[in-house]
């Protein structure tokens, strides 16, 4: 690498002036001030006006390159962005985890060159990184893929399902997948229909930091689904992230009603219209629900990994166009899942491309882009005159659980009986009878922290 890699322009005058290299311990002066830590290189895109800066305390700081008064070198050593991969010492009186690894941020490095957070880590690495996982069980890691999980698909749910069948056939007590956070509740959903009636806890766990920062979630997660896996009593597709802002305790959804409802926020995922299965730490496992299916010792499981690509989800809008559902018949999709207004409506121009859908075999269910509730189309001649056109209430399931659930069906049936009764009979909690009283209300992200804001206020 080029001592002063990345940098151009005025950026490149400024450290050229001052003999500065990349990689190198020093202290700068500048017009806001003194700053001590390391010069790191600059993505490719990159501007000429700033020198990048990791701080002493982790943290990486951008330097107006014009306020720049002098730079100091203390030391110098290039950084290599790599976790040595370690075998996993063996214990035989500890549960037996397999980890499987398909990418994401848990698993990632920073690219400097281009300033992007890539795939990098084999899980192997993880136990570099997180040592403190040999107290919790034996891991055996297996890397199935190495994508952000904006390319996680069909082809990745079945072959991540039928893994996941293997390994608990082969005597796992338990399974942990290491996924990027952005469409976990997608595979999270995918797998509560694929993997079913199994004896052990199926554990998807990510970070919405990566590794490389001070604030990085990834090792509390990675223990806490690890000891989830490993000694939890629940037999679950379940997502397993932060509970609370602080890495106090991870809170465990349910694989059907998960949702990722932050871009940022380390506690960024919440159980919809439900409460969380359970609150967990990286030695303990506490049920909030009395309703979940129950670690078993035997090594049971069925796996029906089907899936039909050719579903659409149709986030619907004001003055939605009736090409767009025309679009979807014409070029062959079997199946639409709407997010509807309200109880579950869209605007009168629909309706005659929905009745042209319905006709041509494509089933149509309705979800509501509230999330929260249900879809309750009886209730106005909007949602009564949709349902006369073939258009099929989804009851509570989120719109995404519902284009999952609804590729996992066509994958076994296009009969439109069949397909409708196996739609609305829930598999695992994707439709539930109602909806907790308070729900709605608690914010899931640590409850004793909203006790307390609430007594600083409330009398």
């Amino acid at each position: 690498m080029s001592t002063l890699s990345g940098y151009k322009g005025k950026a490149l005058s400024v450290l050229t002036s001052f003999n500065a290299r990349v990689w190198a311990d020093v202290e700068i002066e500048t017009d806001k001030g003194n700053f001590r830590g390391i010069i790191l290189p600059r993505s490719e895109q990159a501007d000429d006006l700033h020198v990048v800066v990791k701080l002493q305390t982790g943290y990486n700081i951008g330097l107006a390159v014009d306020g720049i008064k002098a730079v100091k070198e203390i030391g110098y050593k290039e950084a290599k962005y790599k976790i040595p991969e370690q075998e996993f010492p063996f214990d035989p009186k500890k549960p037996n985890v397999t980890l499987l690894g398909t990418g994401g941020t848990i698993a990632s490095r920073l690219d400097y060159r281009t300033g992007a957070v890539i795939p990098a880590f084999t899980p192997g690495e993880l136990y570099g990184a997180v040592p403190e996982l040999a107290d919790i069980c034996n891991m055996k890691t297996v890397k199935l893929f190495g994508v952000f999980s904006e390319n996680m698909g069909p082809e990745q749910y079945i072959t991540l399902a039928e893994a996941i069948g293997r390994e608990i056939s082969n005597g796992a007590d338990g399974i942990v997948i290491g996924h990027g956070t952005d469409t976990m509740h997608h595979t999270a959903a995918c797998l509560s229909f694929m993997v079913q009636d199994s004896p052990v806890p199926i554990v998807m766990v990510g970070s919405q930091r990566s590794s490389d920062r001070p604030s990085s979630d990834a090792a509390f997660n990675l223990r806490c689904a690890s000891h989830t896996a490993s000694r939890g009593p629940i037999a679950e597709v379940m997502v397993c992230m932060f509970g609370p802002t602080s890495d106090s305790y991870n809170l465990l959804h349910r694989g059907t009603r998960v949702r990722k409802m932050h871009s940022s926020y380390r506690s960024t995922f919440r159980t919809v219209s439900d409460i969380p299965l359970a609150m967990c730490t990286p030695d303990s496992v506490t049920p909030l629900k009395k309703e979940y299916r129950k670690r078993r010792s035997d090594r049971n499981v069925k796996v029906d990994a089907v899936f039909d690509d050719k579903v659409a989800i149709v986030y619907y809008y004001p003055a939605m166009k009736p090409d767009i559902i025309d679009s979807l018949v014409e070029n062959g999709y079997h199946g639409i899942v709407i997010a509807g207004t309200g109880l579950g409506h869209v605007n009168k121009p629909l309706y005659e491309p929905l009745r042209r859908a319905v006709q041509a075999g494509v089933h149509v269910f309705m979800t509501v882009q509230t999330l929260w509730g249900f879809a309750q189309m009886y209730v106005y001649d909007t949602g009564r005159d949709l349902m006369e056109l073939g258009v099929i209430p989804a009851s509570n399931m989120l719109p995404e659980v519902a284009y999952i659930k609804l590729g996992w069906t066509l994958g076994h049936t296009r009969e439109r009986d069949e397909v409708m009764k196996m739609m609305l009979t829930p598999v695992n909690g994707e439709i539930t009878e109602r909806e907790p009283h308070d729900g709605y209300l608690i914010f899931q992200g640590g409850l004793p922290e909203i006790e307390d804001f609430l007594g600083k206020y409330i009398r």
